[in-house]
Formats: C-alpha cells, sequence, structure tokens
C-alpha cells in the first residue's frame, strides 16, 4: 500500500520550512518523518495519517500559523491519542465511557434538564419585571420610560456577558462560568428588591443580566458536548424551550405578583427559584468540555504515573490559556462580522427576540389600556405564545427523523447541518402570518379571543426558527458553538433591549393596527433566509475556515 505526503510549501500541507524554534533546531527535525506517517497509514487512511502529521507540526511549533488556526487545528485532534507521542492524553478508543459523547442517557438528560431550567429562570427574570413597570414608575416618581430601563439594562447585560463568559467556557470549562457567574446573578436579586430609589434598582438589573447571561450562549455548547449530531435534536428542541418559555410565564406571574402583592416580590421569587437552580449546579452538574476533561485526564495521569511530560494536545500548542481566552474573547465578534451565516441568523433572530419583547410593551396596551384588563388577567394571553412554542417543541421527532433522511442522502457519511432547516421554513412564514393577524385584531369591535389566538402561530414559528437556527449554528460550528450562539445573543439581546424603549410610543403613535403590519412586512422580508441557507448553505460553509 502507498500514500502520497502533501508536499511542502503548500497551504495544506502547512510548510514545515516557515519557521524554526527558537533554539534553532531544525523544525525538519522536529516534525514525523515521513516514514512513520506511511507506517500510520497501513493502519488507517491517507487523511488521518495526513492530519497526524498537521497536529505533529503544529504542537512542535514547526507551524506559521495564527493563534486562532493553531486553536482549530489543535481541537480537531483532542479527541483521540496521538499515536505517535506516547505523552499526549486524549480518549482511550471511541468507546472511552470519560469521552461525554459516552456517557449513559440519563446523564445527558440530566444535564439538559439542569442546562434549560437555568435558562428559563434566566429568561424568566427578564420579563416578570415587566408587569410591574407601572407600579415601579409610581414608586420612584419617574416615567415610564424610565422605569422600561429595568429591562433594557438586564437585556444589555445578555449581550455583553456572553463576550466574556462563552470564550472562558471554552478555556477553562463550563462549571466553573456556570456556578461562578449564578452566585452574582442571585445576590442582586436581593439588590433589586430592597432597592430605595430607581438607580439602585437599574444597577442591580444591568449586574443581574451580566451574570445570568452565560447560560444563553453556555447551555447551548454543554449540550454540543454531550450529544451526538443524531441525538442533538431532541435535546436542542428541549433546550430551545426554555429561553422562550420564560419570557412567556414572567408577565403572567409577575402580573397577579403586582396586582396583589408587590412588584418587589418578582425579585424575591427569582432569587427562591435561583436558589434551588444553584444547589443543583452545584451538585449535579458535571464538566461536559472535551478540552478541560482531557486536561483534568492528563493532570490524573501525571500524578499517577509520575510522568511531568503527559499532556493533552491543546496543552503543547504554544498558545497559554490568556492568549486563548484574549483571542476568544475577540472571536464572538469577529464571527458575527465575518461569517455570512452567523451574521445572517444572528440579524433573522435578533429581530423576532425584538418583536417577542416589544409584545411586553404592546400586550399592556391593548388588554389593559384599551379593554380594562387588570395586570394579571392581562397577562394571560401570553398563554397562547406557549401553547404555540409547545406546539413547535411536538413536531421534534419529525424534524429528527427528516435530518437524519437529509444527511443519508446528502451528507456523504458526515453531519449535514443544512438538514436542520425545513421546518424553519414554515416557521419563517408562520411569524408574518401571526403578527399581521394579531395587529389587525385588535379592533375594538373584534372578539378578544382572536387577538390571543394569534399568539399561537407566532410561538410556533419563533420557536421551530430558533430550534432550527440554533442546532444549524452548533453542528456548523461544533468546536465553535458556544462563540457563534454568543455572537447571536449578541445581537438578539442589544435588539431585545432597545426597541421596547419606543416600542409604547409606536403602539400608541400608529396604533397596534399599524404597528404590527410594519413588523409584519419586516418580518416578511426576512423570511425568505431559512430557504436560503437551506439552499446555498453548503458553498457558505466551505468558504470558512470555522465551520465543521
Amino acid at each position: 500500500m502507498t500514500a502520497s505526503v502533501p508536499p511542502t510549501g503548500t497551504k495544506d500541507s502547512y510548510c514545515s520550512t516557515s519557521t524554526s524554534n527558537t533554539s534553532g533546531t531544525s523544525a525538519l527535525e522536529k516534525v514525523d518523518t515521513t516514514e512513520d506517517v506511511l507506517q500510520d497509514v497501513e493502519r488507517s487512511d491517507a487523511g488521518s495519517a495526513r492530519e497526524r502529521l498537521e497536529l505533529s507540526r503544529i504542537r512542535s511549533g514547526a507551524v506559521d500559523m495564527d493563534l486562532d488556526e493553531q486553536e482549530e487545528e489543535l481541537q480537531r485532534g483532542m479527541s483521540r491519542v496521538d499515536s505517535k507521542n506516547p505523552d499526549v492524553v486524549g480518549w482511550d478508543g471511541p468507546e472511552d465511557p470519560e469521552n461525554p459523547f459516552n456517557w449513559p442517557k440519563r446523564k445527558k438528560w440530566r444535564i439538559t434538564l439542569i442546562a434549560a431550567l437555568v435558562t428559563f429562570c434566566v429568561a424568566f427574570a427578564s420579563s416578570v419585571f415587566t408587569a410591574g413597570i407601572s407600579s415601579i414608575a409610581a414608586d420612584f416618581h419617574v416615567s415610564t420610560t424610565v422605569a422600561t430601563l429595568g429591562l433594557t439594562l438586564y437585556v444589555v447585560g445578555f449581550a455583553t456577558g456572553p463576550l466574556v463568559f462563552a470564550p472562558m467556557s471554552e478555556v477553562y470549562g463550563r462549571n466553573i462560568v456556570y456556578i461562578g457567574t449564578w452566585m452574582p446573578f442571585m445576590l442582586f436579586q436581593i439588590g433589586c428588591a430592597l432597592s430605595k430609589n430607581a438607580a439602585t434598582l437599574l444597577i442591580s438589573r444591568l449586574i443581574c443580566g451580566i451574570a445570568g447571561s452565560s447560560p444563553l450562549s453556555n447551555a447551548g455548547g454543554t449540550l454540543g458536548d454531550i450529544w451526538t449530531p443524531a441525538e442533538r435534536g431532541d435535546a436542542m428542541s428541549f433546550f430551545t424551550l426554555a429561553p422562550f418559555m420564560g419570557p412567556v410565564f414572567g408577565p403572567i406571574i409577575g402580573g397577579f405578583l403586582s396586582e396583589y402583592v408587590s412588584w418587589r416580590w418578582t425579585f424575591w421569587l427569582v432569587l427562591i427559584i435561583s436558589g434551588v437552580m444553584f444547589i443543583f449546579l452545584l451538585f449535579c452538574m458535571p464538566e461536559t468540555y472535551g478540552k478541560t476533561l482531557l486536561e483534568r485526564k492528563a493532570a490524573r495521569l501525571r500524578k499517577e504515573t509520575g510522568n511531568e511530560n503527559l499532556h493533552a494536545a491543546h496543552e503543547r500548542g504554544g498558545v497559554s490559556h490568556l492568549q486563548r481566552l484574549g483571542q476568544s474573547i475577540v472571536r464572538p465578534v469577529v464571527m458575527l462580522f465575518t461569517e455570512p451565516i452567523v451574521f445572517l441568523i444572528a440579524l433573522y433572530c435578533a429581530l423576532v427576540y425584538a418583536i417577542l419583547y416589544m409584545n411586553f410593551v404592546a400586550y399592556p396596551i391593548v388588554y389593559q389600556e384599551e379593554r380594562g384588563w387588570g395586570m394579571g388577567i392581562g397577562g394571560l394571553p401570553f398563554l397562547a405564545i406557549g401553547f404555540g412554542m409547545v406546539c413547535a417543541i411536538a413536531t421534534s421527532p419529525w424534524q429528527t427523523k427528516l435530518y437524519l433522511k437529509l444527511t443519508a442522502e446528502r451528507g456523504n457519511g458526515k453531519i449535514y447541518p443544512e438538514g436542520r432547516l425545513p421546518f424553519s421554513i414554515i416557521g419563517a412564514f408562520c411569524l408574518p402570518v401571526a403578527i399581521f393577524w394579531f395587529g389587525w385584531a385588535t379592533l375594538p369591535q373584534v372578539h378578544w379571543i382572536c387577538s390571543v389566538l394569534a399568539g399561537i402561530p407566532f410561538g410556533f414559528g419563533m420557536v421551530t426558527l430558533f430550534l432550527c437556527m440554533f442546532s444549524y449554528l452548533v453542528d456548523s460550528y461544533l468546536l465553535y458553538a458556544a462563540s457563534s450562539l454568543a455572537a447571536n445573543t449578541l445581537l438578539r439581546s442589544l435588539f431585545g433591549a432597545f426597541f421596547p424603549l419606543f416600542a409604547s410610543r409606536m403602539y400608541i403613535k400608529l396604533t397596534p393596527r399599524w404597528a404590527c403590519t410594519l413588523l409584519g412586512f419586516i418580518s416578511l422580508a426576512m423570511a425568505p433566509i431559512p430557504y436560503l441557507f437551506y439552499k446555498y448553505g453548503p458553498a457558505l460553509r466551505a468558504r470558512s475556515k470555522r465551520t465543521f
């Protein structure tokens, strides 16, 4: 059997003559010989042998690559043991029980449930505040717009926090980020509940938003750590429901608390829920990130064997933790503006998310001001949106079945991310239908049930769209799933933060009918995006160095 080794001097071979190490040793002397690689070929294929050659060159410093390229290549090799370097620690074969992909299903679902619950909690905390905005404005003698800043600043925290927390999870692991951010999230709920003026409340809300933002980006990465692509659809369906059911139940529960007890009790309730979640995170949530687990495995083996040379592949790539962290903090922003897939999905999700948060302003106008309902009863129409969300999740088995079929037909034995998108095409057109429907069903002579029912297709379209888009991002950017989701969270949260500030004036000046007409046409213009990715996604991914 013969095989050709990639020629030097080409991009694919990562020319070893481009640099040398600081000690003056020739780079070629530090790379596996051609004969060694050919011995590997006898046991595998040329492609895997070439990967070993590339990884060996990267580890030796014989490659002229920037930090981002080195990180990507090293992560490609982290899931296997380097057969040519016995000091490199990897998984003990494809069935290694320490590999998160091989964990029992019960354990995986427990992790998924906890990730979904903590995400629900922070999303619930964002919207439970909205029911008490008028009471807060009256108590602190400020305008409704100033009181609404409590929502805006919280969601601004959603936008800024993941820029640090998502990269940290890719450097130090998921758990340290979850637990480290959850404590200030809990403590500053007390600051909100006991605030004596608007400034204290707003600052506490901003800190809560920043601290509570880590699950929004890291939970998706957690799911990518433990579920294979074939399994990930159902888990992602369950998880996607969490960040949207939170905003649905927030105005309902917050409305009754504000009407019958006090707006301050909305924060005490969040404190109680987050305290329970903290116990789950502390005692029931294991570390899932592969690189962190391999670092721990290498450390354990060094202690057991006394061999201080044992290390995980990425630990000897010439990239320190601080360098990786600095690079990773920039990565979500860079991906947002250099990856067309990330940008367009983020823009579309941001629009939908903004409309959801504008509903926190629109629904009180329609049902409390125009129809005279109380704060508690006025929040109940959000249940229709929740029902639509549940209907979307119910389609998950069909989505998974279609994904597996398309992957078998078009994936050539590999992951086929576009197989996640067919249902999003349906969801994309449900959204403008629901928005037009809601707007023109708010006429006084039209029965209230008509406008309430419009929430069903809105909830269905929104969750279907997000479910498919999130899964598409995770499948496309598997190594950088957290960063791609952080980029999405950044733009989505900025839209969700600032749109409610002008939503009240827009719905009053234009009336709910014409305000919804404007939003409906914008949503309609964005609707073709999922289809375009379904058709042209493979070509776009082929041009990216970060996609799978």
